[in-house]
């Protein structure tokens, strides 16, 4: 029945309506807890978080004002949910949009390497200081965004050696 309460498999316990206002209401916390997740766990600005999804930030905006007219465009939707490292099923509960399908299987994670997966731990260890866990992230961004070093720069390293 049009406007009736809804229960979806949402992991944020919300209800889910079909009338269009609800759907907005529901998606804007959607992408609110998502937001507020990635500055958590990690640290990630608004800025970042466009960058890593591809969406945005004007629209990652309209999304949590729930300000627009017509739906967002699934792919979108996809790209900010994977970006994020979420199933796009969730979103789509939440916007209102065929609960029935099932959600796609995420491909297997590739191989980790012993290092990373000792640093991951560290970083969810309640033993580990809050200032270590700072310093691990920090390390971690400055090695991933610093520019690659050409080719022909590692082989003269390895020749000195």
């Amino acid at each position: 029945m049009p406007g009736e309460a809804l229960t979806s498999g949402w992991p944020y316990g919300h209800r889910v309506t079909e009338t269009a206002n609800a759907r907005k209401i529901a998606f804007a916390t959607f992408v609110r807890r998502a937001l507020e997740e990635a500055r958590a766990t990690r640290a990630w600005s608004g800025t970042e978080v466009s960058r890593r999804t591809g969406v945005s930030r004007q629209t990652i905006n309209r999304w949590v004002r729930g300000d627009w007219a017509s739906d967002p465009e699934a792919e979108r939707v996809v790209a900010f949910c994977e970006g994020l490292g979420l199933n796009p099923a969730t979103a789509f509960a939440a916007l209102g949009w065929d609960r029935r399908a099932t959600p796609r299987t995420a491909p297997a994670p590739p191989p980790m390497d012993p290092d990373v997966e000792a640093l991951l731990r560290r970083l969810v260890d309640p033993n580990v200081s809050d200032a270590e866990k700072f310093h691990i992230r920090e390390t971690i961004r400055y090695l991933a965004y610093r520019p690659t070093l050409p080719v022909d720069v590692r082989k003269r390293g390895k020749q000195a050696g």
